[in-house]
């Protein structure tokens, strides 16, 4: 493959090192028939799946010294459908946990839901309107750690009430885990939340407002899942949800948290917001 000048979303040697063993043992069980081995290095697909995450940019407007759209739709769907993404992901937060000498897995998770805008083509039939803060789309919900890393993601027509996202997010927790012992959530959850995780085995605590608080006020604790989504809004394909199916969703929060996490375990800096 020739030389191309590398953008800013590509990995470095480091941070490749990381990501490839998974990707090898995927494709050592994923053999051709008839025993080709693929005409695009793997590392240029995660690249590419990448730099779109980041930018936002159409399937068919990737640039054109990457690899092409059916190439990396291929393995994006892939990894989607068999979660290699979420266990690329899974390992290396474990490994960031660890580095700040954390269990692998944590006993404390904070849940909270964001309603984003649908793009024109999303099917009408996985979107709704969040009749709360009047967003037609779809909602994302995320369960984070103390240290603001990702347990798990689930997304749901933004009709959704945040009940049944928070339901399916601890469902999604004990799933994963078997650490997790408590869940805080706002006072958007109700009972029926509550009623799930003592289910599940996971106490679930809603943490109220201060009523003599005005304004913005970062709740302990549970500011961190805000910052988390603050932190996929520089992924702008996450700005507006672009997917046809919300799993896909699902993978692109994946794939934008271990952008985030290989950039914390290398030690390398993000690009400013603002030149991007």
């Amino acid at each position: 493959m020739s030389e191309r000048k590398p953008c800013k979303t590509d990995l470095s040697d480091e941070q490749w090192v990381l990501v490839e063993p998974v990707i090898a043992a995927w494709k050592a069980a994923h053999r051709s028939v008839s025993g080709h081995q693929g005409r695009y290095e793997m590392r240029e697909i995660v690249n590419a799946v990448l730099y779109q995450g980041r930018t936002g940019c159409q399937w068919d407007l990737l640039p054109h010294d990457l690899p092409p759209r059916g190439a990396v739709m291929y393995y994006f769907t892939k990894w989607r459908d068999d979660g290699t993404d979420q266990t690329i992901h899974d390992l290396l937060r474990w490994q960031v946990r660890e580095k700040a000498r954390r269990k692998a897995d944590p006993s404390l998770v904070v849940l909270d839901t964001q309603s984003v805008h649908a793009a024109a083509g999303v099917p009408a039939q996985s979107t709704g309107c969040d009749a709360a803060k009047k967003v037609p789309g779809r909602k994302r919900g995320l369960a984070v750690d103390v240290l603001g890393l990702v347990i798990a993601v689930v997304v749901l027509a933004a009709s959704v009430h945040d009940n049944a996202a928070g339901i399916a997010l601890l469902d999604k927790v004990a799933a994963d885990t078997d650490t997790v012992q408590k869940a805080l959530v706002d006072q958007g959850f109700k009972n029926a939340v509550a009623a799930r995780g003592e289910k599940v085995g996971i106490e679930v605590e809603i943490v109220e407002r201060n009523p003599a608080q005005t304004g913005f006020v970062p709740i302990p604790k549970r500011w961190i899942v805000e910052r988390a989504y603050g932190i996929l809004m520089l992924h702008r394909r996450l700005v507006r949800d672009c997917e046809h199916l919300p799993r896909s969703s699902e993978s692109r929060v994946y794939w934008a948290m271990t952008a985030v996490i290989l950039r914390r375990l290398t030690g390398a800096a993000a690009a400013a917001w603002r030149s991007t």
